[in-house]
């Protein structure tokens, strides 16, 4: 008996032809979509031209200017609230008084350049935490007296409360952090300070800043409704 020894049936080699085209095809697709993309955002960079750098180029220079201004402030009123506090020799008695004068002092600031309380009220409620804490002072006192200084400053120059006090409460988070505080407890004396000052302003004040405090860092979420009086429940 004879043994065929020619080649294979075709089917078998059609099969791995048929999947070495599909492949390939594929493969060319991806290419033309990659290539398409590519072109694509090379021209939406083109597009945009020397008007966009320029906007771009702005931009990144004011918010590169915004950080050294904070950073500034920081630095001002942390040197500000350690000389004094070292000068008077009661860090006790005095700091309560020196951090509502600091306080007072950037609300006015901001009131004869017409803006700026925003701004600048994070980075001043970290400087009092910082330079009280140089000095070994009562942050909690403190932070109490920041918040309560700018939420009543804020209502006095018509800027938004909310929006004030979470920046307070970010602050004094940031200095105890950056001093190796207790952030959470600083945080939460700022918080419930803020909101009892709203208190004295209205309800609607009140509603301002719990709300926007609900949104301030992780340690300090539930401290809003904490602070608040909840309605006893009658049996």
């Amino acid at each position: 008996m004879m043994i065929d020894t020619s080649n294979p049936p075709d089917e078998p080699e059609t099969k791995v032809s048929r999947k070495r085209s599909s492949k390939s095809k594929r493969r060319a697709t991806m290419q033309a979509e990659t290539t398409e993309t590519r072109a694509a955002s090379a021209f939406s960079r083109e597009a945009i031209g020397d008007a966009g750098v320029a906007v771009k180029s702005g931009i990144v220079s004011s918010l590169k200017g915004i950080n050294e201004i904070e950073a500034e402030i920081v630095t001002l009123v942390r040197s500000t609230i350690s000389n004094s506090l070292r000068a008077g020799g009661a860090v006790a008695t005095e700091g309560i008084a020196i951090t509502k004068d600091v306080m007072k002092g950037a609300i006015q600031a901001t009131e004869e350049v017409g803006t700026g309380l925003v701004l600048s009220s994070k980075s001043v409620a970290k400087g009092v935490i910082m330079g009280v804490t140089d000095v070994g002072g009562d942050v909690i006192t403190a932070a109490k007296e920041t918040a309560k200084a700018a939420v009543n400053g804020a209502s006095e120059v018509g800027a938004d409360i909310g929006v004030v006090a979470k920046r307070v409460v970010d602050g004094v988070i940031e200095g105890a952090t950056e001093t190796g505080g207790n952030a959470f407890e600083v945080g939460k004396a700022a918080a419930t300070s803020a909101i009892e000052a709203a208190g004295t302003i209205g309800n609607a004040a009140v509603n301002t800043v719990r709300d926007m405090l609900v949104t301030v860092a992780s340690g300090v979420k539930q401290v809003a409704d904490a602070a608040l009086p909840h309605p006893t429940v009658s049996k």
